[in-house]
């Protein structure tokens, strides 16, 4: 009997309606998705507050840890944890969840943390213009404000992506599948994803 279990990582752009494609999957496969969650695990896991996940979600930076404990648990020498040593706990807690059973990650590099692993890796992209409308209609904000807030997400989202990998976040090359959502639509894109991945034989 095989002991492989389902794993699916998604990239995706901001507004081409990844999250929700990852938890359409996951309703249909009766796979936990793994996004927000995954900050409180690391947290919880880590011993950190969830705030320092929260604010390091797919971004570069450094934080003074005496902001979340104060000065009596950390000496001088100890004071900030940087991109890397957050990465580094983020990447265990996806590597420990996949130890455990099956799960649909969404961002965080999943698909280079499991690289050595059997995955399914998808990118989600859609016409900047079907983002656009995306963005406005979820957030009711104006069409030039839905264009700043997507050339930002993007930005950031490939800055930590490179940074981490040494690869091209989005580049095909890095997946098995990328996928335009406004074809299909969400339930399409997701139904479309499930008969892939069971072809390739990577859903189990």
């Amino acid at each position: 009997m095989s002991d492989k279990h389902t794993i699916i990582n998604i990239g995706r752009q901001y507004g081409s309606g990844g999250k929700e494609v990852a938890t359409t999957i996951g309703k249909a496969l009766g796979i936990e998705v793994y996004d927000n969650e995954l900050i409180s695990k690391a947290a919880e896991e880590s011993g950190f507050s969830k705030e320092v996940f929260e604010r390091s979600d797919e971004r570069r930076s450094v934080f003074n840890l005496f902001s979340f404990f104060g000065t009596e648990r950390f000496g001088s020498t100890q004071n900030y944890m940087g991109d890397n040593e957050l990465f580094k706990i983020q990447s265990e807690v996806i590597r420990g969840i996949t130890d455990k059973g099956p799960a649909i990650f969404v961002g965080r590099c999943s698909n280079y943390i499991l690289r050595d692993k059997t995955c399914l890796d998808v990118f989600v992209s859609a016409p900047l213009e079907a983002r656009v409308a995306r963005v406005m209609g979820r957030l009711g904000i104006s069409e030039d404000e839905a264009k700043a807030r997507i050339e930002r997400q993007d930005r950031t989202r490939q800055t930590y992506y490179n940074f981490f990998t040494f690869g091209n976040w989005g580049a095909a090359s890095d997946y098995d599948m990328c996928v335009d959502s406004s074809i299909l639509g969400i339930e399409g894109t997701a139904d479309l994803i499930i008969d892939f991945g069971r072809k390739a034989g990577l859903i189990f």
